[in-house]
């Protein structure tokens, strides 16, 4: 095999002048990236290089880069033949609406954006410096995984990733945008932070690709159909955002930014605006039926709720029988809340496994970052089934009671109208330690629907009845009147108050404004163990 030798040394200036135009040439150098080929093999597959991609997510002229001239060290394999400049990932900070924010983003046109050591090591010094300065963390993905020329060392830099991610949790934002391929080990850094954005038909992430799934089960998959963007936000929950294109995918992330804290000792931004603090919400007498079985959209109450109809809703595609959203409630004050409600529109509203995962996870973000949460139910229950029980829906369904339980921030529910049974309890109830507990005239708080229990309670004068099924209806209406009405709960202390549907806005916002302070500890210890 015929051996690689290194380039001559390039003769060096010996004056002042000389050297700095030396390192201007570098400089644009390191700009300029590997070849215009590259940059046109990039743009030809519908993505963006990883520097037009920071100038979309930072405001214009903020980007501070470090080690821009960094080189690997690794020979064989031709690999000391070939030492571009940043060593395929660009890392800094800048800001977003004058904030600061750190980032990498991987350059698919050099190695393929394929991690080894010197690459690694600039990700594990920006990841320690947003830990240190209490800042966002974004990453922009577009990797071939590990550099295999480099072996082992490459593997370790992944362990690094995933030690500064579990470190960082809970302490800075951590979001990240999968612009390209990621496959293997490389997809659990993003499995770690609290946000994953991707993009239609370009990005993709599994653990084995399609030729190992082939090889070992013989199923036939595309890259798309195996880990692509609508697979990961609807099937699997690991997507919380996917969009058609990199431009309006960067421009949500810099919205959601927007709505986030810079570290959890601080708060989400106040952004003042035009909507008011009593502005009646009327629409949500008639928006919500009062029969139990009849469907209704709960996004529409969000909108009426909130700023100018304006919310962020997390893991829209995904378990859509809940919603989960950030949003401003009286901008006037301009405060960030995070929203937790059922959808009566999606499976009637039931908790199931994916359901609880989702809200669990989104109140577990809330609570790190200081962000009041705001529940809304209408729900009946769990999903029953077999498939659910065997998939362990007690242990999934234990995750939101632990989210929940385990929460300090401001915690405000609302029973709109049905909340039946452990569903009750789990979905922020007074006696898991939710601050204000408030119902609408329509509540119905049971053990669980009155036909279940009147069957149930009632069920030998039933079957002993000359007419069982109207012995039954009898029973039921007997059963709705005594434990069921509106005000049952409230007599009995476990609703703080029932209140006009008109009036919900006001009364959200002005109890918000009264636990803005609120404080509360948790007993000392070095952490809980939440089931999984």
């Amino acid at each position: 095999m015929a051996m690689v030798t290194a380039p001559p040394p390039i003769p060096q200036p010996t004056d002042a002048r000389g050297r700095v135009a030396e390192l201007h040439a570098i400089r644009a150098e390191a700009l300029r990236g590997p070849s215009e080929k590259a940059t046109k093999a990039q743009h030809a597959k519908g993505k963006l290089t990883a520097r037009e991609r920071i100038e979309l997510l930072l405001d214009a002229g903020s980007f501070q880069e470090v080690e821009q001239l960094r080189r690997h060290r690794a020979t064989g394999f031709g690999l000391e033949a070939k030492k571009p400049y940043t060593d395929g990932v660009i890392t800094g900070w800048g800001t977003v609406e004058g904030r600061t924010v750190f980032v990498y983003a991987h350059d698919f046109r050099i190695f393929g954006g394929a991690l080894g050591e010197a690459h690694a090591t600039k990700i594990h010094k920006i990841m320690d410096m947003a830990i240190a300065a209490g800042a966002p963390l974004v990453s922009l993905n577009d990797g071939a995984g590990a550099r295999i020329q480099e072996g082992v060392s490459a593997l370790a830099g992944y362990g690094g990733i995933f030690q500064r991610n579990t470190k960082a949790s809970g302490v800075i934002p951590q979001i990240s945008v999968m612009l390209g391929p990621c496959a293997g080990g490389a997809a659990y850094s993003p499995a770690l932070t609290d946000f994953v954005f991707m993009v239609r038909e370009t990005s993709q992430m599994f653990i084995t690709g399609p030729d190992v799934v082939r090889a070992v089960t013989g199923e036939e998959i595309s890259q798309n159909g195996l880990g692509g963007a609508d697979v990961h936000a609807e099937t699997s929950g690991v997507c919380h955002f996917a969009y058609d294109d990199e431009e309006t995918c960067l421009a949500e992330v810099r919205y959601l930014l927007s709505m986030l804290p810079q570290n959890n000792r601080e708060t989400a931004p106040v952004v003042h605006g035009g909507d008011v603090t009593d502005r009646r919400t009327d629409a949500l007498t008639e928006l919500v039926p009062v029969e139990g079985n009849r469907p209704y959209d709960m996004a529409e109450v969000i909108e009426e709720l909130v700023d100018d109809g304006d919310y962020l809703e997390v893991h829209e595609r995904w378990a859509r029988n809940i919603i989960c959203a950030l949003a401003r409630l009286a901008r006037l004050d301009g405060r960030v809340v995070g929203i937790v409600g059922n959808q009566p529109h999606v499976l009637a509203g039931v908790l199931d496994i994916e359901a609880s995962e989702k809200a669990a996870r989104f109140v577990q973000m809330c609570d790190a970052f200081n962000i009041p949460i705001v529940t809304l139910l209408d729900v009946p229950g769990f999903l029953p089934g077999v498939d659910q029980e065997h998939g362990g829906i007690i242990r999934h369904g234990a995750k939101l009671l632990y989210a929940y339980c385990n929460a300090t921030v401001p915690r405000i529910s609302l029973i709109l109208r049905k909340a039946y049974g452990g569903a009750y309890i789990v979905m922020d109830s007074q006696s898991i330690g939710a601050d204000l507990t408030y119902a609408w005239p329509t509540n119905e708080i049971a053990v669980m629907g009155a036909e279940g229990a009147a069957n149930v309670i009632f069920r030998r004068q039933i079957a002993g009845a000359e007419d069982p099924e109207a012995m039954r209806q009898k029973m039921v209406k007997e059963y709705k009147a005594e434990l069921m009405h509106p005000y049952y709960a409230a007599e009995r202390g476990l609703v703080d108050d029932v209140i006009d549907p008109a009036a919900t806005r006001e009364v959200l916002i002005n109890s918000l404004a009264m636990l803005r302070n609120k404080h509360a500890d948790l007993p000392s210890r070095k952490h809980g163990n939440p089931p999984q």
